[in-house]
């Protein structure tokens, strides 16, 4: 409501101040008209002033005229003087009257001389003050006009500004409001299903509570010593894929082995090589201390490729592959015990014999700043190597000591050995650049020989091998990492996890044996004939007359037949073998004739061909009498059986039979295929939905703190907005006081004017009147 009528109060405030302005303008537009009419009456003054002073001097003119007439008719009247007394007295008595009235006008003329000069500058000064007056008057004026402009253009664009604010937030309001209406029916429809769900749970509750009740006299879910003992469902997916990690893990330390292998081998080949060449010289018994103790790295570097393979082959498809079940991670964690051991013991020997070599004089400085680089980062790579075995240590107490290792710490442990992996990747990565140019410097040495070029490029290559194998190992571990914490919820069901190595063992014990048993059951089913034709033969056999024992003599009969025929058959399968092997000697024995004798041939071959001929109808005799069909007749029916060359309808049957089964198998994989395809299209839709609805949920929240701003931004700008009417109005105030004052001084100017008109009016009367 307060969002609703704050518009029609700026909209009215507006209003005020569009009329206050307009009426401004108009005292502005009357003020300037009275300016324009005061000028008008200071111009017909000034014309007035014109005309009265060339008057006065008019007057002046006449004036000397006269004083000049005066003086010539003094000298004439001093000539007269001695022609008449009379007419001199009465000249005399006038001239004493023209002088009085001449000297009172000219003081009177005097006196209206100063006066008016006293008007006139009084009225420039006048008028220079009411022309700078109506200069900052107008000033002032157009400054206010400025500002009032500003205001209103402000004022509308502050109006604009709320109108568009009004209608986003009407916008929004009603986008809100339809969210809100759909939620309260989610909201109906959630409470109907949770409604419908409670009854649902409740009854199935009461049912299994009374099934519990009276069936189960045993709990084994509810003491988590023993659930540990329930075997879990089977995941075929996880053991293949930990099975695959496996595999990769063992490539990767198969890898890091050899390289190794190859480091130690090529660092003890180097020490015998330099500083000292133990061809030439002996080396020192430091030296020779650490040549044997590298001598014997492969016992130490070999059985974690071992143990890795052991780890490697304890999982299978048919375990259950947790922490508390590898126990084979305990006997490689041992091995990578035995052999930081080795590195410990070979440590102090190593940096000896860098200082050894930073001590020699073929020694310079640069490649002694790159031994006692090297001396550092050896340090490096036993302490990661210890905190690296520390955390293996730590992942296989589970599957020894249960209580060694808290599960909530599991996700920590596997985070540290990425950490530890990623620290060993970057120091190796140091020892193959700090080597590198220790490399580069000691090819360099004039002593250097061929033997240790070559040593120190297969170090260098190893000690690459090492940088990448590392490398490969922490990357691999560190996109598996999320796979390994999840895993780790992988055990029975309604339970933490399992709880020690004995119930653990046990478990697999109880597996293997569900696995035997399931298998025992699983036997492949009889062949059955089909219910319709049961029945069938059933109807037929209800429906015949004949007794059982007259069926009976009757298949014993085709029994016989059937044996009878069978002998025949093998009979003449051994005729035609021996009519083969008769054909093999007789084409032997003709190739030999052939071969001794050419006179005779034409002949032999005759009587072979006869001989041929006769065995071929022989046998075209006896395959016919085994072609032909042998039928037997009995109550039956008639049984007509073929020669071997015709398939049998057993084998008919059962090609049709397995081509039936074949189709239908085909078709069920198709079947679930498609139910597969469907299923991930579904999975991906509802993963896409709920994203949506997160992303709803996220854009639902920006738009209320939206409001919110806009709410607070409304709130202000009504501040502003009251702040500035009232800054408006004092300033609406002062300018209607200044006008007030302007208004007085120019009655007070108007007022002189009049008595200036009154006073020159009154002046020009009397001018007139002399």
């Amino acid at each position: 409501a307060e969002k609703r009528q704050m518009p029609q109060r700026l909209r009215a405030q507006n209003q005020v101040l569009k009329k206050g302005v307009v009426d401004e303008q108009a005292n502005s537009a009357a003020l300037k008209e009275q300016l324009k009419m005061k000028d008008q009456s200071l111009r017909k003054l000034q014309q007035e002033m014109d005309s009265l002073t060339f008057r006065n001097l008019q007057l002046a003119k006449r004036v000397e005229l006269l004083q000049d007439e005066l003086a010539l008719s003094e000298p004439r009247g001093k000539k007269n003087k001695k022609s008449g007394e009379s007419s001199s007295q009465l000249s005399q008595e006038q001239k004493t009257v023209f002088d009085e009235d001449l000297q009172k006008k000219i003081e009177e003329n005097e006196r209206l001389h100063i006066q008016f000069f006293e008007a006139d500058e009084q009225h420039k000064h006048v008028e220079a003050e009411l022309r700078s007056r109506l200069a900052t008057l107008e000033t002032e004026a157009a400054q206010h006009q400025a500002v009032v402009d500003g205001l209103t253009r402000k004022y509308m664009e502050t109006i604009e500004k709320l109108q568009n604010d009004k209608a986003k937030l009407e916008v929004k309001s009603q986008t809100l409001e339809k969210e809100a209406k759909e939620c309260r029916l989610r909201t109906e429809e959630c409470q109907l299903q949770l409604k419908n769900l409670h009854e649902d749970l409740s009854g199935r509750l009461e049912e299994s509570l009374s099934i519990i009740n009276e069936k189960v006299p045993f709990n084994d879910t509810k003491y988590s010593q023993y659930n540990a003992l329930n075997v879990p469902l089977h995941n075929r997916r996880h053991q293949l894929k930990m099975r695959d990690i496996a595999g990769q893990a063992l490539a990767f330390v198969q890898d890091l082995v050899t390289a190794l292998l190859n480091f130690h081998t090529y660092t003890e080949q180097r020490i015998q090589i330099f500083p000292v060449d133990s061809a030439i010289d002996t080396i020192s018994p430091l030296n020779q201390k650490f040549s044997q103790y590298l001598h014997e790295n492969a016992s130490y570097v070999r059985p974690l490729e071992e143990g890795m393979l052991h780890l490697f082959e304890s999982i299978t498809e048919d375990t259950v592959t947790v922490l508390e079940t590898t126990v084979k991670l305990k006997t490689f964690s041992e091995h990578l015990t035995s052999y930081i051991c080795f590195l410990r013991k070979i440590l102090p020997y190593q940096l000896k014999s860098l200082e050894e070599e930073c001590e020699s004089s073929l020694c310079t400085s640069a490649l002694r700043a790159r031994n006692l680089e090297l001396s550092q980062d050896m340090k490096k790579m036993t302490a990661v190597f210890e905190k690296l075995q520390t955390y293996i240590a730590l992942l296989a107490l589970p599957s020894t000591e249960p209580d060694g290792l808290l599960r909530t710490n599991y996700s920590s442990v596997l985070t540290n050995v990425g950490a530890a992996l990623h620290g060993f990747h970057d120091i190796m990565k140091d020892i193959s650049k700090h080597y590198s140019q220790k490399a580069t410097i000691e090819h360099e040495l004039p002593t250097a020989t061929q033997k240790l070029i070559t040593t120190n490029d297969c170090i260098l290559s190893s000690v690459v091998a090492l940088t990448n194998g590392a490398g490969k190992i922490a990357s691999f571990f560190s996109n598996n990492l999320d796979y390994f914490i999840a895993s780790l919820s992988y055990g029975p069901k309604a339970a933490s996890g399992f709880i020690s190595p004995l119930s653990a063992e046990c478990m697999l014990q109880y597996k293997k044996k569900a696995a035997a048993y399931m298998k025992s059951l699983r036997k492949p089913l009889l062949e059955s004939v089909p219910y319709e034709e049961a029945l069938a033969n059933r109807r037929v056999l209800l429906s015949s007359t004949e007794s059982r024992e007259g069926l009976a003599q009757q298949v014993q009969q085709s029994l016989e037949k059937i044996s009878k025929l069978e002998q025949e058959k093998e009979h003449w399968m051994l005729e035609a073998q021996l009519a083969k092997i008769k054909l093999e000697k007789e084409n032997q024995r003709i190739a030999d004739k052939l071969k001794n004798t050419s006179s005779g041939q034409l002949v032999g071959l005759a009587q072979e061909n006869a001989a041929v001929s006769n065995a071929a109808g022989q046998d075209e005799a006896t395959a016919k009498a085994v072609s032909e069909p042998i039928q037997s007749t009995s109550l039956i029916g008639t049984l007509t059986r073929t020669s071997d060359s015709e398939v049998p309808d057993v084998e008919s049957r059962e090609d049709l039979i397995k081509n039936h089964y074949m189709a239908r198998i085909v078709e069920l994989t198709s079947q679930l295929q498609l139910a597969d395809s469907k299923s991930v299209h579904f999975y991906a839709e509802c993963r896409a939905l709920s994203k949506r609805l997160a992303l709803a949920e996220k854009s639902k929240e920006a738009l209320t703190e939206e409001m919110k701003l806009a709410s607070q931004n409304i709130s202000r700008l009504q501040d502003e907005l009251t702040t500035t009417k009232r800054s408006y109005e004092d300033q609406l105030s002062m300018m209607s006081d200044h006008l007030c004052s302007m208004n007085e001084t120019l009655s007070k100017q108007r007022e002189e004017i009049d008595t200036l008109k009154m006073s020159s009016k009154g002046n020009s009367k009397k001018n007139k009147s002399r």
